[in-house]
């Protein structure tokens, strides 16, 4: 699954987002439609109907090299069902920690939302996100608007997305550093890589400590600094995150619940994809599924041949797998059964979440009842589940109390 942040870069489409007060007052930094989105969406869709058209070859010349449908399909029935839970309940609680993770940033900035709606903003906007055309623009953008029907004001609700992915990113980017780290095959260029800056910080430390190379090195930083700052493209990000600061001021305990829900975010997606291998009876250590989750990852956003990632990560994450020893079959079913949780399942919650936040107004009042119906008996399942697996608690805002929030 993805949950990153990313800005957006064209106006979402009339029947996903709302027109209420709120769908007026998305900032700069989440909108960015004055580029040439034309040009942007022209060049995007050749480039995937490249990629489409590469794959359909490439699954033509080596299709005597693709693993056995049959043998996969043997392979997942024949799963272990205590490793199946796991990815289950790994999935839930990851995707969970991600919601309370936004939730936490919401109350530390005043506005108290429940933990059912915390699951429902998610999970709907991870479907949109993974879905649709220009799907991680539409999701950040809906998310602002969710936030703001929330009882946030546009300050904070833009300060939560932006820190929020600041702090996920980051977390991401420690544990495929640990991953590395820990992988003998990889060790050896993660710390070649790593001796540079080991290196030179402590000899730029040594220099900036002499009064003179100090003040011309804090002079040049500071023109740097302005110049970036000042660039139209980090402008908004920039002034945003100011502001965010100023809206969200963690205390160290908040700023520890943050970090632990931004790994255990992570953590448990692995743990799901280490779960469904070891379902169908491939033994390979957690960091080389570590290692395998994090190649996909990369693959899916640097080969976007389809929303969510679909086609690449697949490939890339069978294929990873098949490198670190697991036959071929077991591989491609340990994929598909995280993959049917991870997405598939994830997704259709998703879009039953945006049902219970009443954005299906075109849809008949009767399929609209019913979806709205099984929608909110599943994210008070899934709610009940976080509250049970969780073991960050939360602390509502010190001596701020907000209004009721209002249903989108």
């Amino acid at each position: 699954m993805s949950r990153s942040v990313t800005a957006s870069t064209r106006p979402a489409p009339d029947h996903v987002l709302d027109h209420g007060p709120a769908a007026q007052e998305v900032p700069a930094a989440l909108d960015l439609s004055a580029e040439p989105r034309a040009r942007r969406s022209r060049r995007r869709r050749l480039a995937q109907w490249a990629l489409i058209a590469a794959a359909v070859v490439l699954l033509v010349a080596f299709r005597d090299r693709l693993p056995d449908i049959g043998a996969m399909g043997d392979a997942a029935a024949g799963a272990r069902p205590e490793w199946l839970a796991v990815v289950v309940v790994a999935v839930a609680i990851s995707m969970g920690s991600f919601a309370r993770l936004q939730r936490r940033l919401l109350r530390i900035g005043g506005v108290r939302i429940s933990l059912r709606r915390a699951f429902a903003v998610t999970y709907a906007g991870n479907a949109l996100s993974t879905t649709l055309p220009a799907g991680p623009a539409v999701s950040v953008v809906y998310t602002f608007r969710q936030f703001r029907h929330s009882g946030a004001t546009a300050q904070l609700a833009t300060a939560v997305i932006l820190v929020g992915g600041v702090i996920t990113t980051s977390a991401y980017s420690l544990i495929a550093l640990a991953a590395l780290l820990a992988a003998p095959q990889a060790r050896g260029p993660a710390i070649a890589a790593l001796a540079v800056p080991m290196i030179a910080v402590p000899a730029l430390s040594l220099v900036l400590a002499l009064r003179g190379p100090r003040a011309r090195a804090a002079a040049l930083a500071g023109r740097l600094g302005r110049a970036v700052l000042a660039h139209r493209r980090v402008a908004p990000f920039a002034r945003s995150l100011r502001d965010g600061c100023a809206a969200l001021r963690p205390s160290r305990r908040d700023w520890a619940a943050l970090v632990a829900l931004a790994v255990v975010n992570w953590v448990f997606d692995i743990l799901a994809l280490f779960a469904a291998a070891q379902a169908v009876g491939i033994d390979i250590a957690p960091h080389g599924v570590a290692l395998a989750y994090f190649a996909a990852q990369a693959a899916g956003s640097v080969i976007p041949v389809l929303p969510g990632g679909l086609g690449a990560i697949e490939s890339s994450m069978a294929a990873s797998l098949v490198a670190l020893g697991a036959a071929l079959a077991p591989a491609g079913a340990a994929v598909g059964l995280y993959r049917l949780m991870s997405y598939v399942v994830v997704v259709a919650v998703g879009w039953l979440a945006w049902a219970v936040l009443h954005e299906g107004a075109r849809l008949p009042v009767r399929a609209r009842r019913w979806l709205a119906g099984a929608g909110r008996g599943v994210l008070e399942g899934l709610a009940t589940v976080a509250m049970m697996t969780m073991l960050t608690p939360y602390t509502t805002a010190r001596g701020v109390h907000p209004a009721a929030p209002r249903r989108g």
